[in-house]
């Protein structure tokens, strides 16, 4: 079987409907569930019979897609960087450092710490009121410590993961919606192996020294395949006794191949859920890093192989959306200019879209995206079901902006005279 009939196969449990106890929900339920979670009411007053316009202006869910280094430190053609910037914020709602807040890229010698990418990307993302996840303080994995760390002894390397925590809590107070705290810890944890199982409480807690507010998430792969699922949730379980500050779980998305397993995926998700914490997808890849396409730079799929991971692609999602413990899912690289799998990607090298890129438009602008427009009744009312997020709303000649929060479910908003 080639590669888009594996998809294909796969993507058939969820449209074709195979309902077996725990396996994937059909397509009309995943509609009616998505429906029921992600949306609300608006409710609109002004004096009877005055035309409303409702416009939503962006999703309340997370949308997005890593930012690389290159647009933001000076090492991408200033026409691509323009470009980059520019499809961003077309296509997504909330960024992830891709590169830049990685230890071993912001100080690869000691006491030389490189701040400028990570605050040219903070500084872009807040004037486009874009929510930016850190990733990651830490990264415990031996090959991405730096070789002057493992010099030091046991007393100094505490004390510079110590400072390395003060430092990003203090510097970036209130700036970062959300942090990976140690990257990849069932996978391996150099921390932990020298400094003992405390010492995630204590980057933690070092953290919220410097910014008491910051939202420290885990981060882990191979989880929503289902192969580490049990690892990862006895690893959530240990760091919740020890009375680690864990403020959401972050599952990666780079373990898939060609394919999908539907039923593993939703499973995977409603699982982690039971911890009652956010989830997010926090780096999403396909084809991912089982695919034959990994690792080939220049591979081109074919055009059977577009149309197949298109429609993987919007089957993740509505899988992803459908669970209302998931906050947000983001593309680990959408351009095949700075994507660390290429043909992944949303937009090819010239910059032209993929069919997977007009599926995923289709699906968060048109499909999940409110747009209304009426009278209000004989009483000066309208009431309309619309997604999560900020909404334009004009009433005659008045117009407001307003947000429609899934944590209040309804907004009223009114024209009506005092």
């Amino acid at each position: 079987m080639n590669s888009s009939n594996r998809v294909s196969s796969a993507l058939h449990l969820v449209l074709a409907c195979c309902c077996v106890a725990g396996s994937a929900a059909t397509a009309s339920d995943l509609d009616e569930t998505i429906h029921k979670v992600r949306m609300g009411t608006l409710v609109v007053e002004a004096e009877p019979g005055v035309e409303v316009r409702i416009e939503q202006l962006r999703h309340e869910f997370w949308f997005g897609a890593a930012l690389a280094n290159q647009p933001f430190g000076g090492r991408m053609d200033p026409e691509d960087q323009a470009r980059y910037r520019r499809v961003f914020l077309e296509n997504f709602n909330a960024a992830v450092t891709e590169n830049a807040l990685k230890w071993h890229v912001m100080e690869p010698r000691q006491g030389h710490v490189d701040y400028s990418v990570v605050d040219a990307i903070l500084e872009w993302t807040e004037q486009h009121e874009i929510p930016l996840r850190g990733h990651n303080i830490f990264w415990g994995i031996p090959n991405r410590v730096q070789s002057w760390q493992k010099a030091l002894d046991d007393d100094a390397l505490r004390e510079v993961v110590k400072a390395r925590a003060l430092d990003i809590g203090k510097r970036y107070r209130g700036r970062f919606a959300e942090y990976d705290l140690n990257n990849e810890m069932i996978h391996a944890n150099y921390y932990e192996e020298r400094l003992g199982p405390q010492i995630t409480r204590d980057m933690a807690d070092w953290v919220r020294q410097g910014d008491p507010d910051a939202v420290l998430f885990l981060n882990d792969y191979d989880i929503l395949t289902g192969r580490r699922l049990d690892d990862y949730i006895a690893h959530i379980r240990g760091l919740l006794g020890q009375g680690v500050p864990i403020g959401g779980i972050g599952v990666q998305g780079h373990l898939h191949g060609d394919s999908f397993d539907p039923a593993v995926l939703e499973s995977s998700l409603a699982r982690l859920a039971e911890f009652d914490l956010p989830i997010v997808v926090t780096e999403f890849n396909f084809p991912g890093q089982r695919s034959k396409h990994y690792n080939k730079r220049d591979v081109r799929l074919s055009d059977e192989e577009e149309q197949a991971k298109a429609r993987a692609i919007v089957d993740y999602y509505r899988l992803c959306f459908a669970q209302p413990a998931v906050k947000g899912i983001l593309m680990w690289g959408f351009w095949e200019g700075a994507n660390w799998i290429p043909p992944s990607s949303l937009y090819r090298r010239d910059w032209s879209p993929t069919p997977a890129a007009e599926a995923y438009r289709d699906l968060v602008f048109r499909q999940w995206w409110t747009t209304w427009q009426g009278q209000t009744d004989a009483k000066g009312r309208c009431e309309v079901r619309a997604f999560y997020g900020r909404y334009r709303i004009a009433a005659g000649d008045r117009e407001t902006v307003v947000d429609l929060a899934r944590q209040q479910q309804t907004k009223r908003v009114s024209f009506r005279q005092p």
